[in-house]
């Protein structure tokens, strides 16, 4: 009796270990954050193993929120917004790139969804920006500069350091999908493509085989909205 109650209590934390960090195939499904908090976030663990000199990064995201929240952090272990897409307000982005950032302003619909896509060549420093997959202006930052590695990066909250020092009144409420990420700048046929629904294979961060870890109330919820 003592070994069933044992095997069963195994099998029980194997399958919550599982939900928490699994590579799941994700399509069609989004990451909800039902509340304000600063305890509620997924942490995305990438396939990566050498510095960035390029990168593009797809999300889509829903939210009635008015105030600044994060949209995605990256944090390397010494330093801070190593790589951190931040949203202002309606119609107002930020990119950091090495804790150094840039805005851009665009006409966007409060409360309504958006595919949001953003990418970084170090040889130019060029950013570019695309909503709803149409381009807005061009910002530059960080020329000859190289994002580091091993990255801690989180949904739901903006890190102040390395995994942490999350602050509520920065964190995202309200739902993120089909976030892939390479280490490549994709041309504007390819940035149409993702926004169409079609991944190109990314190979950093990859929605349909993610590997993440949940913590707090985060929940993995069908999506409804296009």
């Amino acid at each position: 009796m003592d070994k069933l109650l044992s095997l069963l209590g195994v099998s029980i934390l194997a399958g919550l270990l599982l939900e928490a960090f699994a590579q799941t195939d994700l399509t069609g499904k989004v990451f909800v954050f039902p509340r304000q908090s600063e305890t509620d976030y997924v942490k995305l663990i990438p396939r990566l193993d050498k510095p960035l000199q390029n990168f593009t990064v797809c999300f889509r995201a829903y939210s009635d929120l008015s105030r600044p929240h994060s949209l995605f952090s990256y944090n390397a272990e010494y330093g801070e917004n190593e790589l951190l897409i931040y949203k202002e307000r309606i119609g107002e982005y930020e990119l950091y790139i090495g804790n150094q950032g840039t805005k851009v302003h665009g006409v966007e619909e409060f409360a309504s969804p958006v595919h949001f896509c953003t990418s970084w060549e170090s040889s130019s420093g060029i950013a570019e920006f695309w909503v709803n997959g149409k381009p807005w202006v061009k910002k530059g930052l960080q020329k000859g500069y190289t994002v580091k590695n091993k990255p801690s990066i989180i949904l739901g909250q903006e890190q102040d350091n390395y995994g942490g020092g999350f602050d509520n009144y920065q964190s995202f409420v309200g739902e993120i999908g089909d976030l892939n990420m390479w280490d490549s700048v994709l041309t504007p046929e390819e940035i149409k493509s993702v926004y169409q629904g079609v991944p190109l294979e990314p190979n950093i961060l990859d929605w349909q085989a993610l590997n993440y870890e949940m913590n707090g109330y985060a929940v993995i919820r069908p999506r409804v909205w296009h």
